[in-house]
């Protein structure tokens, strides 16, 4: 029987390429939508024209009851979830003496305490089988800071705090729980940036010269994922093409 793969905010950009990957390796890949979204339909036909057999549930990851209900509702119909991929995020972007609580809390609610709302309901159930994986997407800025993103910096460095945290407490159940920082990758967020902003600004700060590829990250995470990354856990991979090494 295929192990259930979720990955939260999987509909485009970063998590669609996990996605796509999960699935390709055998994995049910099980996505989450926010309730309302108006367009999962249209990207649950899209991705079944391509030969995925994917399925999504509307959740309010920001919110601890939905997320109980979401996995309460994906465990009767999938299976119990093998392995969490905490990917769902947005940012609310501006300098801390413009940035109101309505802004702090958007970003805290949705990147930090989601991993909380979502990991909960699935960890105890890891740990009785004797195996699972969790994974958290955080950020280079996470790692570094960045203008203007004190709360997305926070949160993002808030994930890993949990990553170590959760590491140490289920370790010896079998189960890994690791973090990825990713640094830009050519998602469609990231290619709306003006140009002459990404050649200028941000580009030049690569050592590599180029934005990283979604499928980059999302192979990445399939390793974690897998059994041979069995001896990984509480760890902060980088992936960001040298623009951050520490």
């Amino acid at each position: 029987m295929a192990r259930v793969a979720l990955v939260t905010g999987g509909m485009g950009g970063l998590g669609e390429a996990i996605c796509i990957k999960m699935a390709a390796l055998g994995y049910q890949v099980v996505t989450t939508h926010s309730p309302g979204n108006t367009k999962a339909a249209e990207w649950l036909s899209s991705m079944e024209q391509q030969g995925f057999n994917f399925r999504a549930y509307p959740c309010d990851v920001a919110d601890f009851d939905s997320a109980q209900a979401c996995i309460t509702k994906i465990t009767e119909e999938i299976g119990p979830v093998d392995v969490l991929v905490n990917n769902a995020g947005i940012t609310r972007d501006m300098t801390f003496k413009k940035m109101d609580k309505v802004n702090w809390d958007a970003v805290i609610r949705t990147n930090l305490d989601s991993v909380f709302n979502m990991t909960k309901p699935v960890c105890d159930g890891m740990a009785d089988r004797g195996w699972g994986r969790i994974i958290n997407i955080s950020s280079v800025n996470g790692q570094k800071g960045a203008f203007g993103q004190t709360n997305y910096s926070a949160a993002k460095a808030g994930m890993h705090g949990f990553t170590k945290a959760l590491a140490l407490e289920v370790a010896r159940k079998g189960v890994t729980v690791n973090t990825i920082s990713p640094g830009y990758i050519g998602t469609k967020m990231v290619m709306a940036i003006p140009k002459e902003v990404l050649d200028s600004k941000i580009i030049p700060q690569i050592p590599m010269g180029r934005l990283g590829k979604p499928e980059e990250v999302a192979g990445l995470v399939a390793y974690l994922a897998s059994d041979e990354a069995a001896f990984l856990t509480g760890a902060n991979i980088a992936i960001n093409g040298g623009q951050h090494m520490y």
